[in-house]
């Protein structure tokens, strides 16, 4: 098939890096695929060529329909592509070769005007893609969604460069750590998210600063932070580097930005953590898994479907600083719990997260919508 996929932005983000997993594994099958996007600098735009992407560019909204017309199946992702990508559909092209995915429980959707606007393009397409139960449920809900033409996929992960990051020789991860200025006997805890509202990075900080407290008093162990994300809207990051200063951090929390060698960075922690108010799976999570770290979060959405509390990770509720704190206090006082918790979530991600069954899951959806297609082309 000639497949082209629609996405908001090309940045650093859950949905775009799932996205560039899905053109790898539909142009090793052998279909031609294409990415257009709307906004943003597309920064990814060298990993899509290099994953078999027959052209990337940033288009404008009308600029679309040149590429659905020649497209076999058309296929959006995020709020803002799926809706334009629908009113295109419908009054430009008259097509029914559609199909959207959900990323994200969209809190837009809350607002009855636009889940009202979004019942009615929502339906355009011949089938919706959603990655997580609870994210079906919420656009049953709120955006309106026959429940007969949803389809659920996971995300699904190559495990392998988290793998071969925590594989690291001892010597060399204690001298990687200690050129980022950790200290031996610091538990790493890393959040990687974008500095968006809903990460709470605000709350997160709170709670590393009470967990932080509590160890005062126990020599031999101590808790650092590795911050690392983009600034999608421009004041995220300057606000949280404020609350660490008002907590009195200092260089316990690190702020390293947008990095290319984040699996790198998930082999010299010890934890991953987060403080969602709301998560469609969070990418993240699998990510850290795959890479043998136990995981602390916000028990938020879709977040409780990947880590399993007690086995894979260990979660509180969401606004409980204290409860959140207590989840990073267990981790740096307890190594075995660490590597008990890490290790489940790693077979986790093996079984559960496969990167080819979301590959075919998908591919079967285009399948019904274009049924001479196949699912799985030699």
């Amino acid at each position: 098939m000639r497949i082209q996929h629609v996405i908001t932005t090309l940045d650093v983000g859950g949905a775009e890096v799932h996205l560039l997993s899905q053109v790898r594994g539909q142009a090793q099958r052998g279909h031609e695929v294409h990415v257009a996007y709307l906004k943003g600098e597309g920064r990814l735009t060298p990993e899509f060529l290099e994953a078999g992407a027959a052209s990337v560019e940033r288009v404008s909204p009308l600029g679309l329909a040149g590429p659905f017309r020649r497209a076999d199946l058309i296929h959006s992702h995020l709020l803002k592509a799926d809706m334009l990508s629908a009113a295109i559909a419908l009054l430009v092209l008259r097509t029914g070769r559609l199909i959207s995915s959900k990323h994200n429980d969209e809190r837009a959707l809350l607002n009855p005007v636009f889940s009202l606007i979004h019942g009615i393009l929502g339906r355009l397409p011949r089938r919706t893609i959603i990655l997580s139960k609870h994210v079906v449920e919420f656009f049953v809900e709120h955006g309106r969604l026959p429940r007969k033409r949803i389809r659920q996929v996971y995300y699904g992960l190559d495990p392998t460069p988290f793998e071969k990051a925590a594989e690291l020789d001892p010597e060399v991860r204690a001298s990687r750590r200690a050129e980022l200025g950790l200290k031996p006997e610091d538990c790493v805890l890393i959040c990687v998210a974008r500095f968006a509202p809903q990460k709470r990075h605000d709350l997160l900080l709170e709670a590393f600063a009470w967990a932080r407290a509590q160890l005062a008093d126990e020599p031999g162990t101590d808790l650092a932070m590795l911050l690392v994300g983009g600034d999608p809207f421009g004041d995220g990051r300057g606000r949280a580097e404020a609350k660490a200063a008002e907590l009195g951090l200092g260089a316990e929390v690190q702020f390293l930005g947008i990095r290319r060698d984040v699996p790198d960075l998930y082999g010299l922690s010890d934890g991953f953590v987060m403080c969602s108010q709301w998560e469609g799976l969070g990418l993240v999570f699998l990510e850290s898994m795959a890479a043998g770290l136990p995981v602390a979060a916000t028990g938020v959405s879709a977040v409780p479907e990947v880590v399993l509390d007690g086995e894979t990770g260990l979660l509180a509720p969401f606004g409980d600083v204290q409860a959140l704190g207590g989840t990073f206090l267990a981790l740096a006082r307890d190594r075995e719990l660490r590597q008990r918790l890490g290790q489940a979530g790693h077979s986790r991600v093996l079984v559960d997260f496969d990167l080819d069954r979301m590959v075919e899951e998908t591919l079967a959806v285009y399948a019904e919508v274009v049924p001479n297609s196949s699912p799985s082309p030699a």
